[in-house]
């Protein structure tokens, strides 16, 4: 049994969804969300995709005596950033989809 669709047809309200995905895919796209670690010592930039676009460290982290520290901020850094990236895809995504629930979309 479908859900009411507001009197809309079925076949016409999958074209919008999938129209409104696309449009909201290529604007995620184009957005920048930027996340760091370490005080703002390690930066990262990506698109609301989830594309990794920058890094950007601090010159004074990088200590030659201590990589390990730089390399767990970078990773933390990148691990925030992909996290962000998706919580915000989901986020515009569930407003498109209108709370419906579809197997497969991780929404």
């Amino acid at each position: 049994m479908l859900p009411n669709l507001g009197g809309m047809n079925p076949q016409k309200m999958l074209q919008k969804m999938q129209q409104d995905t696309l449009r909201l895919q290529e604007e995620l796209d184009a957005e920048r969300l930027e996340t760091s670690a370490g005080g703002g010592m390690v930066r990262v930039v990506t698109t609301g995709m989830g594309e990794v676009l920058e890094i950007k460290i601090a010159p004074e982290v990088v200590d030659p005596n201590d990589i390990e520290m730089l390399q767990d901020l970078i990773v933390t850094a990148v691990r925030d950033a992909l996290k962000k990236a998706q919580d915000h895809h989901s986020e515009k995504m569930s407003g498109i989809m209108g709370g419906l629930k579809i197997p497969g979309l991780g929404l």
